[in-house]
């Protein structure tokens, strides 16, 4: 079947080509230099009154062809959507109309002509002039609609193997038009909260990719090495530290919209290289925190999408209530009877194995209590719900709880099942710090790879003092997943890592 296709395939890349070198022997340039559009598809559409029997130049893409000797109709996609062109040789003259006879679905051209409605209503431009800007030599893979039996649309011939899809995203965004619509909306929702940051006095910085110490996170790096220094350095797992530095050196507010790395599996809500936003506010809780995420969230949700009701996988969640806020160690041992303040990590394993799960040797206790909430209680977290206070072992850089001993003062945010922001009153004591990053050290020698490093610079930092500091890190691929309804992270990134493509 596959050598068929093949054969298929290259066959109608030979006629193209074929059609190529004859449009080249009448002195036709088909790859152009520029084209001065001045309107597109759907404003035309959407404000016809103001269109009609005016004279417009539009450019796109050829998505369907009808000719009839004298005169032709063709669809043209363009950068907002598509629309009808009709084509007629007294009009662009013989000479135009006979190169376009070569023309083929795919090719990108350049359209003049006065916008009016055909007897059957549709808006359409009718030609003046027409210009090849780039012919295509490979056919793109459009879907065809039929009518079955019982009246029922099908679709066949789709572009609509995933792995083909994130691999060619190229063609994926010209056939799929909801793929883009993903994506454009990805676009307005880091806009939003730019815009929400920015009005509420945050400073957006930048901080270091590549890093002597990565640190702000327990994962895995990607390593690499810079020769003119000679050292070893690391892409950046998170953009805490650098940007808690910026507190102590007297910014009140900052964020930054960042790429980070972390060289773990991949899975449905997991990229090794994926996007964050983190943001940090001096004389602030986490308390104060939580309530600045569901203002943030709402904000997003309502000028994206002009409500805050969404459906996700079947659930509506809205996200204009307040959210949820529940313990994560009372949660935990209303459900499980253990109380994983106390238990020690053979009781943690122990009720690990009872549901299925079997840990890996030298796992820490924190890695072990997160494990446990993972399969007992995250699935059920359908609505926006902020899990509190987390044991002290699972979060090295947040805050000792100010009334509840073994805890730390930090919040998740869970929406669908899946997390989507973390939060901290932020540690600022510098001496605490330095025994904490000592007691990651530890676990590291004990086989826990992604425990922290100890960063002494930041601790020399904190020594010069860091005023109370609430910090928010937020997956932005997560949380546009959630908005647009996706299942999976590969269909909000636009190039997501895949395995080396067998030629």
């Amino acid at each position: 079947m596959e050598a068929a296709n093949n054969n298929e395939l290259n066959t109608l890349m030979k006629r193209r080509l074929e059609e190529l070198k004859e449009l080249q022997s009448r002195g036709v340039q088909p790859y152009g230099y520029e084209y001065d559009v001045d309107a597109y598809s759907t404003d035309i559409k959407e404000n016809f009154n103001e269109y009609e029997n005016k004279t417009v130049k539009i450019a796109g893409r050829l998505m369907a062809i009808r000719k009839m000797g004298k005169a032709s109709f063709v669809h043209i996609l363009d950068h907002k959507g598509k629309i009808q062109v009709y084509l007629r040789r007294d009009d662009i003259g013989a000479e135009s109309y006979s190169n376009f006879k070569l023309y083929d679905i795919g090719d990108i051209v350049g359209v003049e002509g006065f916008v009016f409605k055909t007897k059957t209503g549709e808006i359409s431009v009718h030609a003046n002039k027409l210009e090849l800007l780039s012919k295509s030599v490979r056919p793109i893979p459009i879907a065809k609609e039929a009518v079955d039996e019982n009246g029922n649309k099908v679709i066949f011939d789709q572009f609509a193997d995933k792995e083909l899809r994130y691999r060619q995203r190229y063609v994926d965004l010209i056939v799929n038009p909801e793929v883009k619509d993903v994506f454009l909306k990805r676009t307005r929702i880091i806009t939003e909260l730019r815009k929400f940051l920015d009005g509420n006095n945050f400073v957006e910085v930048e901080t270091p990719i590549l890093q002597p110490l990565y640190g702000g996170a327990a994962a895995k790096p990607f390593i690499t090495h810079h020769n003119a220094l000679d050292t070893t350095l690391y892409l950046r797992i998170a953009d805490e530290l650098y940007l808690k530095r910026l507190i102590v050196g007297g910014f009140d507010a900052v964020y930054e919209i960042s790429k980070d790395f972390r060289n773990e599996g991949m899975d449905k809500t997991h990229n090794p290289e994926f996007t964050m936003m983190e943001l940090y506010i001096a004389y602030k809780d986490y308390q104060w925190m939580m309530r600045f995420v569901e203002e943030m969230v709402k904000h997003v949700a309502l000028e994206v999408f002009g409500t805050t009701v969404f459906d996700i996988e079947g659930t509506e969640v809205d996200f204009g209530k307040p959210w949820q806020r529940i313990s994560m160690v009372d949660e935990l041992k209303s459900r499980t009877g253990l109380d994983v303040l106390t238990a020690d990590k053979d009781a943690l394993k122990a009720e690990l194995k009872k549901r299925g799960i079997e840990p890996d040797e030298g796992e820490s206790k924190g890695k072990l209590i997160d494990e446990l909430f993972e399969v007992t209680v995250q699935d059920e977290l359908l609505q926006p719900t902020f899990i509190t206070d987390y044991p002290v072992e699972l979060s090295p850089l947040a805050k000792k709880h100010r009334t509840r001993e073994g805890l730390v003062e930090r919040f998740e945010g869970f929406v669908a099942g899946r997390e989507i922001c973390n939060a901290f009153s932020e540690l600022n004591d510098p001496f605490d710090q330095k025994a904490r990053f000592e007691e990651q050290s530890k676990a590291r020698e004990e086989g826990d790879e992604e425990a922290h490093q100890v960063d002494y610079d930041y601790v020399r930092a904190l020594e010069y003092g860091m005023p109370p500091t609430a910090g928010l890190g937020v997956g932005i691929d997560r949380l546009v997943m959630l908005l647009t309804n996706q299942s999976s992270i590969r269909d909000v990134i636009l190039f997501p890592q895949m395995k080396p493509e067998i030629k």
